[in-house]
């Protein structure tokens, strides 16, 4: 009965009506009638119950969880939106800092050059500057009247020597002492011999760097004919070699030399290299044979030539044949 009395029309005049502290609503039942009435407060007349109902209970334990459920399927992929419109264009920013000084450029072309200036005024003459010291009596190299038949001829390369041959070094800045000249001996005087019998010993005073310069040949000779001379054994100098044949050179040796000087040696390498290139075309140099001794050694078994047609310098075994022109200084 009570519960039709909530849900006829005390529940319909007490809807919404909360009028407890436990969140129900508080209703009041006379004990004899059974009737019920809503009081409207949260307190029954006397001689009535009072009887709550919806009352808020306490909250209940939470219940597991459920199970996964089946993935869904998988959506459509969407369209791309359509680009938005531009936003307007923000307020300038502020300047920014000077920047640091780039690297210098690079030259500019030349200007056009620029008119000549007049001439200017002609200064007036300096005084005259006091009189140097006499310098020491002296005749000039090119001066020294000794060339040439007559006595008279400068000396020139090509020219024809004292001894008969030809002028092909001419000292003209005193670059050598003991020397002005040098001369190869004519055409007549040359000859074809072996540099040396002996390929077992070495020469140093004709071996190295300085064996090789212009104005050793004669030592270079000189120190081949002694060293000849002190072999062991005591055997006498080689009067077969290319160093013998300079040094004994004169008129009638051999027949048909015509000379009138016997000071005549085997030149250096450096001092061939200098008859090969100023004597070009000069002083009828055989072509047959192309190569002339020197008296520069390179080690013990050979010596060095000049190539008189190729113009190229070599060396070959001591004991080979080839020609020898003579030379002298003076």
């Amino acid at each position: 009965m009570i519960l039709t009395l909530i849900a006829g029309g005390v529940g319909a005049s007490a809807s919404g009506l909360l009028n407890t502290e436990s969140g129900g609503y508080l209703l009041c039942v006379n004990s004899k009638t059974k009737n019920v009435t809503y009081p409207g407060t949260q307190k029954c007349p006397k001689d009535t119950k009072q009887l709550v109902v919806g009352m808020r209970g306490p909250a209940g334990l939470n219940g597991e969880n459920g199970k996964d459920g089946a993935e869904g399927q998988k959506g459509e992929q969407g369209t791309i939106g359509a680009a938005g419109a531009a936003g307007a264009a923000g307020a300038a920013g502020a300047a920014g800092l000077p920047g640091g000084s780039g690297p210098p450029g690079g030259s500019g072309p030349p200007g056009a050059t620029g008119a000549t200036g007049g001439s200017g005024a002609t200064g007036g003459s300096g005084a005259t500057g006091a009189t140097g010291a006499t310098g020491a009596s002296s005749v000039k190299i090119t001066e020294q009247s000794i060339c040439g038949s007559g006595g008279t001829d400068l000396c020139k390369i090509g020219s024809i020597g004292p001894g008969g041959g030809f002028i092909f070094f001419v000292d003209n800045y005193d670059q050598y002492t003991g020397f002005n000249y040098l001369e190869a001996a004519p055409q007549s005087c040359e000859g074809t011999k072996a540099w040396s019998t002996d390929v077992n010993n070495s020469l140093s005073a004709a071996t190295g760097w300085a064996a090789k310069k212009v104005g050793v040949g004669q030592a270079n000779t000189t120190a081949m004919l002694t060293e000849r001379a002190l072999l062991s054994g005591g055997r006498a100098v080689d009067t077969t070699g290319a160093a013998y044949f300079a040094d004994t050179l004169a008129s009638g040796v051999p027949g048909g030399c015509v000379t009138s000087k016997t000071d005549w040696f085997l030149g250096s390498i450096g001092e061939m290299e200098l008859v090969w290139t100023n004597l070009q075309g000069i002083g009828a140099f055989s072509v047959s044979t192309t190569a002339y001794w020197s008296s520069t050694e390179k080690e013990a078994s050979v010596a060095f030539y000049k190539d008189f047609v190729q113009g190229t310098t070599s060396w070959n075994n001591k004991t080979g044949v080839i020609s020898v022109r003579p030379i002298r200084a003076f």
